[in-house]
């Protein structure tokens, strides 16, 4: 069994959270998702430095990253995402929806 960290933009963070479901229901992989925050929360920066940082981490102990890429948007931070886990041979898979 393969374990993917999910990358995204969190503006579609109901789609990640559907499409971690199925992956690891439907197609029996292991997904490591984003950490989401409660509705009207807006995390401290150093809040977010950590969930960066813990995000990078998974990358590292996972196969490979698996890419939303809903209505072709892929933002700067995905995008850095993506080099990083390039960089390091993990594979990546692109999730394209309209």
């Amino acid at each position: 069994m393969k374990t993917y960290a999910l990358c995204g933009s969190m503006r579609f963070e109901k789609e990640m959270q559907r499409v971690a479901y199925d992956l690891e229901t439907q197609k029996g992989l292991t997904i490591l998702q984003c950490v989401y925050t409660a509705a009207g929360t807006e995390p401290t920066a150093e809040e977010l430095q950590a969930l960066e940082r813990a995000h990078y981490q998974k990358i590292d102990i996972s196969d490979g990253i698996y890419v939303l890429n809903i209505d072709g948007y892929i933002g700067a931070s995905v995008r850095k995402e993506i080099d990083y886990a390039l960089l390091h041979g993990k594979e990546v898979i692109y999730h394209c929806t309209k």
